[in-house]
């Protein structure tokens, strides 16, 4: 369970900040507990979930340690690769609504070094993949930036300047 003044991130939504908890009730005179959710990088988005939810990830953020020690693993993370394309789409998108941060890694590197061969051969990268990696590097810098206490943009330079060569 969460408390309030908690950062986590919340599904596909990013880093959310839990603002209160709250119980309500309903018709049948049953009060159902819900977290009160302000999505950070929007000041007009507030989300109320109830705490018991299991259908939405929701997880506490990395630590400062578990961000280093993922740059660091970064360069021999394997890739995941299907060949067939509606296949990986439900894959991948399976990966993103979990919210597993090493999955998540995993999916961009991958996606990332595909980009990069189908750039050499002269052709691009499908649609579907790349806004799949643009919301992957969404959620990723969004939790890395809010850590590091730095801009979202700045997270990939961040990340180059302390991955191992």
């Amino acid at each position: 369970m969460f408390k309030v003044n908690d950062y986590i991130m919340y599904g596909l939504t990013g880093v959310c900040q839990v603002v209160d908890i709250t119980k309500e009730s309903f018709i049948d005179n049953l009060q159902k507990e819900y977290y009160v959710l302000k999505y950070i990088y929007d000041n007009d988005t507030i989300i109320k979930i109830p705490t018991d939810n299991e259908k939405i990830s929701m997880r506490k953020l990395l630590s400062k340690e578990d961000i280093a020690t993922l740059i660091n693993s970064m360069p021999n993370s394997e890739t995941i690769w299907i060949d067939n394309d509606r296949k990986r789409n439900e894959e991948f998108k399976s990966i993103l609504k979990t919210g597993d941060i090493e999955n998540l890694v995993k999916l961009i590197r991958s996606i990332y070094l595909d980009k990069e061969y189908k750039q050499s051969i002269g052709k691009k990268l499908y649609k579907v993949d790349d806004e799949i990696m643009q919301t992957a590097e969404r959620l990723l810098n969004e939790e890395f930036a809010t850590i590091l206490n730095i801009s979202p943009d700045e997270v990939s330079t961040y990340i180059s300047t302390h991955v191992p060569q």
